[in-house]
C-alpha cells in the first residue's frame, strides 16, 4: 500500500455512502491522528483500536450520520505521495467558505486549519472535509 491516508479516507467514504456504522481499517499512529481531528471537528462518533481477524492492530472507525444522510458529504485527499502540498499559515485553503476543514500535518501536530492558523503554522495539507 502506497497512501494509507487516502486507503483510510476511501474506505470512510465508500462506508457511508453505503450506510455502515462502522468501518475497519489499518492502525497507524497518522492514521490516528487524523481520526483525532475527524472526532472533534464532529464529522466521525470516534475510533476504537483493536486487534484485526489478522492479528494486526487495526482501528474500528463510528460513521456519523444525521437524519439518515451521512455527516461526511465530501472526503478529498490533497496531498499525494507523487505530488506533496505544503502551504504556509496564510496559504491553507479555506473548505466551501469555511463550512468544511482542511486536515494539515504541522511541526506542532496534525491539526484543522482553525488549529493552524490560531497557532500561526504552515504545513503538508492531508485532506480536505465537507
Amino acid at each position: 500500500m502506497n497512501d494509507p491516508i487516502a486507503d483510510m479516507l476511501t474506505r470512510i467514504r465508500n462506508s457511508s455512502l453505503r450506510g455502515k456504522s462502522t468501518v475497519v481499517t489499518p492502525a497507524s499512529k497518522l492514521r490516528a491522528w487524523v481520526l483525532d481531528v475527524l472526532a472533534d471537528e464532529g464529522y466521525i462518533r470516534g475510533y476504537e483500536k483493536m486487534t484485526g481477524a489478522d492479528g494486526h492492530p487495526a482501528i474500528e472507525i463510528s460513521l456519523k450520520y444525521y437524519e439518515g444522510e451521512p455527516v461526511i458529504r465530501e472526503l478529498k485527499r490533497v496531498s499525494k505521495p507523487g505530488r506533496r502540498v505544503y502551504m504556509a499559515v496564510n496559504d491553507i485553503p479555506v473548505v466551501r467558505q469555511g463550512l468544511g476543514v482542511s486536515i494539515v500535518s504541522t511541526p506542532k501536530g496534525v491539526m484543522s486549519d482553525a488549529s493552524a492558523r490560531s497557532a500561526n503554522v504552515g504545513g503538508e495539507v492531508l485532506c480536505t472535509v465537507f
